[in-house]
């Protein structure tokens, strides 16, 4: 025979749960979401289905307060509980919120925008934000005049721009502001800083990892090389690196940008001497056709903003 102490204590602990059920059950029907949504889906709902539908509702009353007080323990963080109807039963589904879907559209922008050893931030660069004092109105129009075409015509040849100017004016913000606006309308760029990008290539050769390298900048469908000219370049980097990307760039006619301290002249002969000293003039000017067919030089002036000038 059970033991009569047992058998009592376990008939108040039925109880004592039948009662707290039913506590909370009222608790939940009081919600003032609940009993807007029950009274929008009476005609639907029976006591019946409401009770066995008691768990979604107690779910959403649970998960809603967290929701509200951005409680990091939600089942769904970024999402909204909200109340559905499946059949002749309550559920519970989940919304993303504004500031989710905004936060997933802006991953997706960025990593449209592939990176090489440039600024962590110019991903964030915007032409809106970009000042178009005098000396670098010319470069904004020109960047809005080659996003306009682009999009209209993706499958046409644009040339890019070079962006020729002193340390500090805001060419490579201005690649990076173009790159984020193609980035918006689904496209992709990569921006390249060329003297890294070169020291990278050098020590490729000896892990067999030229080509593989090689031909993720040269395929890109937008490239933009930054800095160019900036140290002096070896000839194998003048002609097996820098000569191919362009070669195929030029016979694939992809968009293609620079910026640098360097006028496309002064460029010429800034690559005609390589690093070892050695005078070769027709190699240099073979880069620079390809370079000229790819692009059109625009003049960035004004003072150095990365030194707080005004």
């Amino acid at each position: 025979m059970e033991d009569l102490g047992k058998s009592m204590q376990r008939k108040m602990d039925q109880n004592n749960y039948r009662a707290r059920y039913q506590e909370m059950m009222q608790e939940v029907l009081q919600n003032e979401e609940v009993k807007q949504f029950l009274e929008d889906h009476q005609q639907e709902l029976t006591q019946q289905d409401i009770q066995k539908s008691f768990a979604k509702l107690y779910e959403f009353v649970q998960e809603k307060q967290k929701f509200l007080t951005d409680d990091k323990n939600m089942i769904a963080p970024g999402y909204e509980p909200k109340l559905t109807m499946n059949f002749h039963f309550i559920d519970v589904t989940y919304v993303p919120t504004t500031a989710l879907l905004e936060k997933e559209h802006q991953q997706e922008v960025k990593a449209r925008i592939h990176t090489l050893h440039m600024p962590k931030d110019i991903q964030d660069a915007s032409i809106e934000h970009y000042e178009r004092t005098t000396g670098r109105s010319q470069a904004w129009l020109g960047a809005v005049d080659f996003i306009e075409s682009y999009l209209a015509d993706p499958k046409a040849f644009h040339k890019g721009l070079y962006l020729v100017g002193p340390f500090g004016v805001g060419k490579t913000y201005l690649l990076g502001a173009i790159a984020r606006e193609l980035a918006e309308a689904g496209k992709q760029t990569t921006l390249v800083h060329f003297p890294t990008f070169a020291s990278d290539m050098k020590q490729a050769i000896g892990k067999d990892q030229v080509g593989e390298k090689l031909d993720a900048v040269k395929r890109t469908p937008i490239l933009m090389i930054d800095d160019i000219g900036a140290d002096s370049m070896s000839s194998w980097i003048r002609d097996e690196v820098f000569g191919i990307i362009l070669q195929h760039r030029m016979q694939e006619q992809l968009p293609t940008f620079f910026s640098s301290n360097f006028s496309v002249e002064e460029l010429e002969a800034h690559l005609t001497v390589s690093q070892r000293g050695d005078v070769e003039p027709l190699k240099s000017k073979r880069i620079m056709e390809r370079i000229r067919y790819l692009v059109k030089e625009i003049e960035v002036t004004g003072p150095n903003r990365r030194l707080g000038e005004q």
